[in-house]
Order: structure tokens, then C-alpha cells, then sequence
């Protein structure tokens, strides 16, 4: 078993961290606000400390899942950063959906301490995270992701190696490319359901069976139902407007940097600024569906 660190225990990271400790790895924990960290501790037992720098002091892996570049420049670098603490030969995965460019940049200053980061982002959502059945898309060198996916499998269900650095980024932005389309084509679905007089939950029985079938579907047709019916959306609850606005700013950006097409990512990124401005950022990103409201 392996001694690791984890930093950063927001509503994946809590439960991902706990995955590594019942798996029989030695677990200390790092969050920006302690409470989180010792409500972790309470529950799983490991260790907490002070400073990212301080969880990191012998680990041999350190696991890190915050918010954006920015969040990550923060846990990873300076004096209380954890590369400020890892050993030589040791492994940093970041979990952290972030740019392609911020994973390079910390793989390169990472090689010059003589230790190796990967990029893994995930997903899956909080569900995944607290079944243990994430999908990780990492980029890094294949001998360093040989000796980090053991320890990944604890909180996987599949994990996979897409390229060198950068390319678990790049293939987290495909992820996020693909739902933004999927969810904004079933919350029009379901209101054209509801205008035309259907049972949405009958509808969505036969057609789940069928070739439009998907995880938001099956997931979170519920959700887009209840909004339509009630007039509300129920904040805190599965991933929010706000980060996946972040996800999708770093998916354009990486989009005019290389000249790729994305008219409908930079439609359903307007459509979720329109949810913003309803009051909807902490909703779920199904709140799509609160648009076509009447």
C-alpha cells in the first residue's frame, strides 16, 4: 500500500479521498478550509495538516482535486505548495479540470525537482466519486502512469493514458464538449414534451430504450421534470452552472489557441450565462431546461 496525500476536498475529492483510505492506503488530507478536513478525518481516520506542503511530506503520491489553474497554481506551488515537500521519484496526479497549458507548465517545473506529475481530471460527477466508478483521462509519461493507476483504481472504474502531458486535459474538454450538446438537446426535448401534452416520464421510458439513450438522460431527466413543473431548481446538487461555465471558458480558450469550430459549445456556454443571470449558479447543469420555461 502507498502512503499518499490528498488536497482538496470538495464534493469529489471527499469521497475519492476516502476510496484511497479503504483501499488500505496511508491518507493525509489538505482543504482550504480545515473543517472539511477534520469532518474527512472523523470519518475515515488518516491524518490532516496545515498546509498542502505538510501533506505532501513523504508521500509517495499526492493526489490533488480543486477548482481551476488559478486553485492549482496555489496547492502546487511556493513555499507551503506541495512540490515544495515531494521527494524525489514521487508522483503528483491532479484530478483538477483545468487547462492543458497549467498541466504542462507544472509537469515541466515538476521534472526539475525530480519528481513527476500527471494530468488526470475525471468523470462522472459526485455519483461516481462516491461509488468509485470515475473515469480518468490522464496525460504524463506511460511509466509514471503505470506506477499512479494502481492507486487511481481505488476511486476508477476505468482509467486510461491519452497521451504526454496535457492530454487528459485535452480529453476532459472533448468530455465537456459532448455534454454541453447532450444536455442542452434534452432539455429541449423534455419542454417540447411538456408544450405538446406528453407525459415526460413515459417518454422518457420508451425512448431511454432507444438510440437517444444517455447518462444525462438517464440521470437527470428527473431533475429537468421537476424544474419544468415547479418553476424551481434546486441549488447544491450535482455540478453546477458555475464550474461547468469555467470547464467550457477553458475548452474555448484551448479552441481559438488551436483554430478548432465550436459553434454549439459557444452557444450552450451562452445559454448557461443566461441560467447565471437567473440566479442559477449553483444549480445543476440540467437547469438548461429553466430557459425554456414559459
Amino acid at each position: 500500500m502507498a502512503r499518499t496525500a490528498f488536497v482538496g476536498l470538495g464534493a469529489m475529492g471527499f469521497p475519492m479521498a476516502g476510496h484511497l483510505k479503504r483501499a488500505g492506503h496511508e491518507v493525509a488530507v489538505y482543504n482550504r478550509s480545515p473543517a472539511k478536513a477534520q469532518a474527512w478525518v472523523a470519518k475515515h481516520g488518516g491524518a490532516s495538516a496545515p498546509t498542502p506542503a505538510r501533506a505532501a511530506q513523504g508521500a509517495e503520491f499526492v493526489m490533488i482535486c480543486v477548482g481551476n489553474d488559478a486553485d492549482l497554481r496555489a496547492v502546487t506551488l511556493g513555499p507551503e505548495g506541495v512540490f515544495a515537500a515531494m521527494a524525489p521519484g514521487a508522483v503528483c496526479v491532479d484530478h483538477t479540470t483545468a487547462s492543458a497549458a497549467v498541466a504542462r507548465e507544472l509537469a515541466a517545473e515538476a521534472a526539475t525537482r525530480g519528481f513527476a506529475f500527471l494530468d488526470a481530471p475525471v468523470s462522472g460527477g459526485q455519483a461516481g466519486a462516491e461509488n468509485g466508478a470515475l473515469a480518468i483521462m490522464c496525460g504524463g509519461d506511460q511509466a509514471v502512469y503505470d506506477r499512479a493507476e494502481p492507486v487511481m483504481a481505488a476511486y476508477a472504474k476505468l482509467c486510461r493514458r491519452l497521451g504526454d502531458s496535457g492530454a487528459g486535459q485535452l480529453c476532459k474538454m472533448v468530455n465537456q464538449i459532448c455534454i454541453a450538446g447532450v444536455v442542452q438537446g434534452l432539455a429541449e426535448a423534455l419542454a417540447f414534451a411538456e408544450t405538446s401534452g406528453l407525459d415526460s416520464g413515459a417518454v422518457i421510458d420508451v425512448i431511454s430504450k432507444g438510440a437517444a439513450q444517455s447518462w444525462q438522460m438517464e440521470n437527470r431527466h428527473g431533475w429537468m421534470a421537476e424544474g419544468l413543473a415547479s418553476g424551481a431548481f434546486q441549488p447544491d446538487r450535482g455540478f453546477a452552472v458555475d464550474w461547468m461555465r469555467k470547464d467550457l471558458g477553458i475548452v474555448l480558450d484551448e479552441a481559438r489557441r488551436t483554430g478548432a469550430r465550436l459553434p454549439l459549445t459557444a452557444l450552450v456556454d451562452q445559454f448557461y450565462a443566461d441560467v447565471q443571470k437567473m440566479g442559477g449558479g449553483r444549480w445543476d447543469t440540467s437547469s438548461l431546461v429553466m430557459r425554456l420555461k414559459d
